[in-house]
């Protein structure tokens, strides 16, 4: 799929999409064989686990808030106006920690399989059984991680 020129308009997505993402809301923005990018909004409380990426380089723009993160075993945070850049094969995960609503853009290159994730995880629904989404994601090219070890 090739890219094609044109402004795709504040508060909308490509075709109308809007994905319910581990409770949070992704609206896609632009979809090409380079390149996928979606805006996103984290209530509070919401994450993506740690997960890996191992055939994509992945970044965030945040808009509004603050997001926590681990970076490859690191803890973070990142601000309005801040990029994260989280290379192919670094593990991440992301975190609204606060008691705001959280907004950011993210975007991947290249674009793979994770369209194709965004589907079978919203499909899966609001109450998706955790172990589905891991096995799921494992076919589409993320790889989550398992928890920590208690104790």
């Amino acid at each position: 799929m090739t890219m094609t020129a044109g402004i795709t308009p504040m508060g909308q997505g490509m075709d109308n999409i809007v994905w319910n993402i581990l409770g949070q809301t992704y609206v896609p923005k632009q979809k090409s064989d380079n390149s996928f990018s979606w805006h996103a909004t984290f209530p509070p409380g919401t994450f993506v686990p740690p997960h890996i990426h191992p055939t994509q380089d992945e970044f965030l723009y945040i808009l509004e808030g603050e997001f926590d993160f681990l970076l490859d075993g690191q803890e973070a945070r990142a601000a309005p106006g801040d990029l994260v850049r989280l290379p192919m094969g670094i593990p991440h995960g992301i975190f609204n920690k606060t008691d705001q609503t959280l907004k950011c853009l993210f975007w991947v290159s290249p674009a793979r399989r994770l369209y194709d994730l965004f589907w079978a995880i919203h499909n899966l629904g609001p109450d998706a059984n955790p172990a589905d989404v891991v096995a799921v994601s494992a076919q589409h090219e993320v790889d989550f991680l398992p928890p920590p070890a208690e104790g």
